[in-house]
């Protein structure tokens, strides 16, 4: 289909990898800060959909491919006709599972297609294998990797959240969201808590920890977002009691429906 392949004529791994990671960030949207829209738009009353992740970070729910062969490999076929059979966060689960194979299969399908040799198919592979899968980040696997890293040690012995630019209230007993940077904090600690926490990934992009970047962390499944992926402020932030990420947040809703 037009709209699920895109406008594609890079034939180097670095333009593949790029197609892959835009594909990845639309998908990983879906099934994270988009989870209200996509379950409603994958209804089980409809004909087999697909969910497509674009190139533009950006993803659409779909019915497959008319034409046979496809232009590229087709996602899973008929993800809404599970969701209503299942419990949520496993119907998520497995389409995220089925997207990560798609993801893979539309990478090495270009890499095919533009005759990559095992050196290159052997890169690109590798530069895949450095993000985390929809799947990790979905189910919060990434985090309960990473949650296990000391926190970074101030010079007055105090522990800190995972976030440079960004603090944690000293008055709060469990922080949980951050706060914008008490301005007497040593600048140095910025280097130690981004090589420190580096690890640390976003729930909804799975992009990596960076120390300027606003970071949140949801109450409920204790998975850390940037600010601008979930659209909550650091200002927004000093107002927030609990903080419950969209996925959470979603799931609750439909509970008490």
């Amino acid at each position: 289909m037009e709209g699920a392949a895109g406008p594609y004529n890079g034939r180097s791994v670095e333009e593949v990898f790029k197609d892959f990671k835009g594909r990845r960030a639309g998908m990983i949207k879906a099934l994270t800060t988009d989870v209200e829209e996509f379950y409603q738009q994958c209804d089980p009353e409809k004909e087999n959909l697909c969910l497509y992740g674009l190139p533009s970070e950006t993803w659409e729910v779909n019915l497959p491919a008319e034409e046979v062969p496809p232009e590229l490999p087709e996602p899973a076929l008929g993800i809404n006709f599970a969701r209503d059979g299942m419990q949520e966060k496993d119907w998520l689960s497995l389409v995220a599972v089925h997207s990560d194979a798609w993801l893979l299969a539309v990478a090495f399908y270009f890499g095919a297609r533009f005759g990559f040799e095992k050196n290159d198919r052997r890169r690109l592979f590798n530069m895949i294998n450095e993000l985390p899968t929809i799947f990790e980040v979905v189910t919060g696997t990434v985090k309960k990797q990473t949650k296990e890293k000391p926190s970074v040690t101030n010079h007055n012995g105090n522990k800190s959240k995972p976030n440079a630019k960004v603090r944690a209230s000293e008055s709060q007993t469990k922080v949980s969201k951050l706060q914008p940077p008490l301005k007497e904090e040593d600048d140095t600690l910025d280097e130690d808590d981004e090589e420190e926490h580096g690890d640390t990934l976003c729930g909804a992009c799975g992009e990596n920890y960076a120390s300027d970047e606003f970071w949140i962390c949801c109450d409920i499944c204790e998975i850390w977002f940037h600010g601008k992926c979930v659209k909550i402020t650091p200002a927004r932030a000093e107002h927030i009691k609990q903080y419950k990420c969209p996925s959470c947040s979603g799931s609750t809703k439909r509970a008490r429906a």
